[in-house]
């Protein structure tokens, strides 16, 4: 007897729906799985035997066939478990195939019959739905997960006993409902912007940075609190719109972050890979292709520690996906897209000793202090917007207390002035500042007479390039925007020149080193 069932798989982050067809049938008894399978979903036939028969369903010994289609496509993990033991137990007779149509299941199988979760849920029952089924069979760690998907009903199932008795009586089956929870909750920082002392120059250049999703570089001797600002970004961010939670919550689900107590993810993602990561695990890959640090930090921050410590060719893989907001990962059997919606904060020293300039202190060559900074490479500062230096941290700041702005306080001017970029890119491909090219420069970063020949002076002073030009502007259209301020005015243009100024000091004319 032949039946079908339906299950999902994953391809890097984007689920599909799978069929897997059962066939029964006289003959030399044997189990034979079909369909382009990884050797954990081969080894589905000793946990679907074994499963069943300590479920209590003994199965009389046929020819069974398992097909698992598409064919073209690899199947890997454990999630496809479920569904071939309810295939087989309904090419048996044993669960009436009428009761299966609109039905999925996902689920890995131990060998008494319990049902264990998966990962990538989130993305195989958005796939589900887009197919058409009704409804979806999860083990209960799933549940939650699954329920962030509107439009199909999700059903809890603990074992294969319990399942094959839902599914001949249909009467008992009661989809799970979102449970009511706070939001608000889930998108408490533990951080907060209120804890800096001192930096007032640092904070107001990551607040431009954060405001106009521009990438920002953090110059300065240990200890003037480079890391400990740049880890209070994601309290300043806005907050994320349910797409954007969607997305994230994605990657982490596929990775099997997401907890099981988590519906959504709340926060913005804050990554900070240790600098002897490899390549792949800062850009993701593997046979079966999975996200790296890269898609994990997206809607959120990339943080590098020790900058000039990471690998050059390491730090080279960042060039394409911060142009393009999105890394293809390219494989034998096809390529895959992961998302790397990101903003760049680096920190680094000034020289191996980290007290350059500073000579009474520094006691590193001008040769020594050159090849540190050579380890940055022109074609990645030209991708970063602002550089601001951190000065040494005074008694006076240590000391000071309870007078500092709150990341709530920060982040209400930012949401201002990101609706402003909001309304201007209305019915555009762009969605921030930084994201301007030069024909919507012109369009949006209008001077006036006398700006514009203040702007032609510093162009000539400094050596700027072209993509310089271009950075100062979009940084200046920040600026403005923070201040609600429709024209960029020279205050503007010169607090941006300001942010160009450590890497003038520290690679030369134009960014040279």
């Amino acid at each position: 007897m032949f039946s079908k069932v339906y299950s999902g798989g994953l391809l890097g982050i984007e689920g599909y729906v799978v069929q897997v067809e059962a066939d029964v049938s006289a003959g030399l008894p044997g189990f034979h799985m079909v369909g382009c399978l990884a050797s954990e979903v081969r080894e589905a036939e000793e946990r679907v035997r074994t499963a069943t028969r300590n479920s209590g369903f003994r199965l009389s010994a046929m020819k069974v066939t398992v097909n698992l289609s598409p064919a073209n496509l690899r199947k890997a993990g454990t999630g496809c478990d479920l569904p071939v033991a309810v295939a087989i137990l309904a090419a048996y007779s044993i669960v009436k195939p009428s009761q299966l149509s609109g039905s999925a299941f996902l689920g890995e199988l131990g060998l008494d019959g319990k049902i264990k979760p998966v990962r990538g849920v989130l993305s195989m029952v958005l796939a589900m739905r887009d197919a058409g089924l009704d409804r979806c069979f999860l083990p209960e760690e799933n549940v939650r997960e699954g329920l962030a998907v509107e439009g199909i009903q999700i059903v809890k199932v603990s074992s294969l006993k319990e399942l094959i008795g839902l599914l001949n009586m249909p009467v008992r089956i009661h989809a799970e409902r979102p449970s009511v929870t706070s939001a608000e909750s889930g998108t408490y920082y533990p951080v907060d912007f209120s804890e800096v002392n001192g930096q007032t120059a640092v904070k107001r250049a990551t607040e431009v940075a954060v405001a106009g999703q521009h990438n920002i570089l953090y110059i300065g001797p240990p200890g003037s609190g480079k890391s400990m600002i740049a880890r209070r970004i994601p309290s300043i961010m806005p907050k994320l719109s349910r797409e954007e939670q969607m997305e994230i919550s994605r990657i982490y689900s596929v990775c099997g972050m997401l907890g099981p107590d988590q519906v959504l993810l709340q926060k913005r993602p804050f990554r900070a890979p240790h600098h002897t990561i490899s390549a792949q695990a800062l850009t993701g890959g593997g046979r079966e292709p999975r996200p790296g640090e890269i898609s994990l930090a997206s809607r959120g921050v990339l943080f590098l520690d020790e900058l000039p410590e990471f690998q050059k060719r390491t730090l080279e893989l960042l060039r394409q996906p911060l142009e393009d907001k999105r890394i293809t990962v390219s494989r034998l059997r096809g390529s895959c897209d992961f998302p790397a919606h990101f903003m760049l904060a680096a920190a680094m020293n000034p020289c191996p000793c980290g007290y350059y300039p500073d000579r009474e202190r520094c006691s590193c060559t001008k040769w020594q202090v050159q090849q540190y900074l050579g380890r940055i490479s022109r074609p990645l500062l030209d991708r970063i917007d602002i550089s601001v230096e951190a000065s040494p941290v005074r008694y006076q700041d240590i000391s000071r207390d309870g007078c500092n702005e709150t990341s709530e306080s920060v982040r209400n001017r930012i949401e201002q002035a990101r609706q402003l970029q909001s309304r201007r890119f209305s019915g555009t491909a762009f969605f921030f500042n930084s994201q301007m090219d030069g024909r919507a420069l012109r369009q949006y970063c209008r001077l006036r007479t006398e700006d514009e020949s203040f702007l032609q002076e510093i162009f000539g002073r400094l050596g700027l390039s072209a993509r310089g030009y271009h950075k100062l502007l979009r940084v200046a259209r920040t600026i403005a925007d923070l201040a609600g301020e429709e024209e960029i005015r020279r205050e503007h243009l010169c607090e941006a020149v300001g942010y160009r100024e450590p890497e003038e000091m520290y690679w030369g004319r134009g960014g040279r080193n």
